[in-house]
C-alpha cells in the first residue's frame, strides 16, 4: 500500500491550460494598447502645449504669447521685447504683426451653409448665397492701428485699450468698428462674406475639418483647455498654423469678429460676431457656422473685428 502522501498532486512542467494563456495574452495586449493610447495623448498634449502654441520667435508665458525678454503681469506682456521673430516686429510696447495692415484676396463663390456638422443640428438653418470677391485684413485690427485712427481723430476714445500695440482691439461696439473700417477705406464684412472666408468649401475650421488644438487658435485661455487665468486676447498672428488657405489669421479664436447681420436682424439693432474667442471652452465655438447675436452697441471683451475692402 502506498503512503497516503503519495496521492497528493505532483508539480507539473506542462504548459498552462489554453484559457490561462488567453488571459495572459489579453493582459499583454491591454498593456500595449494602454501604452499606445498614452503615446497618442502625449502627442496631443505636445500639439497643444507650450511652446508649440506660439509663433516662432514668441514665447509662451501663462495664457499669452509674448516677445523674448518680456515679462507677464496681470495678463499683459510687459517691457520692450528683445526679439519677436520673423513674423512680428519689435515696438516699444511689444510685438506687432509685420505689415499689420496687409490684406488677403478672397475669391468669390457660391456659399452653401447647413447643419452638416452634428453639433450644428438645431442651430443652423441651411442657406445658400452668392458672394462676390473681396479683400480682407490678414490680421484682426490691432491696438496699433486703432491708435493711428485716434491720432487722426477718426475713432472713438471710448474703446478700452490694454497698451499692447500687437493685441487685437476688443470691447469695441459694432458702430465703432464700422467707423474704423471707413477710416481704413473699407467696411465690416457681412455674415456671408466672413463665413466664406472661414469655411469655404464646407470646412469646419479656417484650416480644415480637424485639429482644433491650441497651436492653431487662441481659445480656452481663461479656464482651459489651452491655459488658465487668461483675461483677454493674445498677440495677433501668434498662431500661424491656424491660418486659412488664403492666409488670413485668427479667423478662429482670439476675438470673435463683428459681421453685418441680415437686414431683418440689423433692423432690430442686432448684429453678429463669428469665429469664437479666447474665453471659449468648446472647440465647436471656433467653427464657421457658430455665431453670437449681440446688440450693435454691446461692448464685449471677447469681440473685435477686421475690415473688408473692394477687390483691387
Amino acid at each position: 500500500m502506498k503512503p497516503a502522501g503519495d496521492s497528493a498532486p505532483r508539480p507539473s512542467n506542462r504548459p498552462a491550460p489554453p484559457a490561462r494563456r488567453t488571459i495572459l495574452l489579453a493582459g499583454g495586449a491591454l498593456a500595449v494598447a494602454a501604452a499606445l493610447v498614452a503615446g497618442v495623448v502625449l502627442r496631443g498634449l505636445g500639439d497643444s502645449g507650450e511652446p508649440a502654441r506660439c509663433a516662432e520667435g514668441l514665447v509662451a508665458m501663462g495664457a499669452r504669447c509674448c516677445g523674448a525678454g518680456q515679462r507677464m503681469e496681470s495678463g499683459r506682456c510687459i517691457g520692450v521685447p528683445s526679439g519677436c521673430g520673423a513674423r512680428h516686429e519689435v515696438s516699444p510696447g511689444g510685438c506687432v504683426p509685420r505689415a499689420g495692415g496687409e490684406r488677403r484676396d478672397i475669391a468669390g463663390g457660391h456659399l452653401v451653409l447647413g447643419p452638416g456638422d452634428w453639433e450644428a443640428l438645431g442651430v443652423v438653418t441651411r442657406y445658400e448665397a452668392d458672394v462676390a470677391a473681396f479683400q480682407l485684413d490678414a490680421f484682426e485690427v490691432t491696438e496699433a492701428r486703432w491708435e493711428a485712427c485716434l491720432r487722426a481723430h477718426a475713432c472713438s476714445q471710448d474703446v478700452p485699450l490694454s497698451g499692447e500695440p500687437g493685441r487685437p482691439v476688443a470691447s469695441v461696439t459694432f458702430d465703432e468698428a464700422e467707423g474704423f473700417c471707413r477710416f481704413a477705406g473699407g467696411r465690416l464684412p457681412s455674415r456671408d462674406e466672413l463665413v466664406l472666408a472661414i469655411s469655404r468649401g464646407g470646412r469646419r475650421y479656417p484650416w480644415g475639418d480637424t485639429g482644433a488644438v491650441c497651436r492653431r487658435a487662441a481659445w480656452g485661455l481663461a479656464s482651459g483647455p489651452c491655459a488658465s487665468g487668461g483675461s483677454g486676447p493674445d498677440t495677433a498672428g501668434a498662431h500661424p498654423d491656424g491660418a486659412s488657405p488664403d492666409g488670413v489669421e485668427d479667423l478662429a479664436g482670439n476675438v470673435a469678429e463683428w459681421a453685418r447681420a441680415p437686414a431683418g436682424d440689423a433692423a432690430q439693432g442686432v448684429q453678429l460676431a463669428l469665429g469664437g474667442a479666447w474665453n471659449d471652452t468648446e472647440a465647436a465655438a471656433l467653427r464657421g457656422w457658430n455665431r453670437r447675436a449681440l446688440r450693435h452697441d454691446a461692448r464685449d471683451p471677447a469681440v473685435g473685428f477686421r475690415c473688408l475692402y473692394p477687390r483691387e
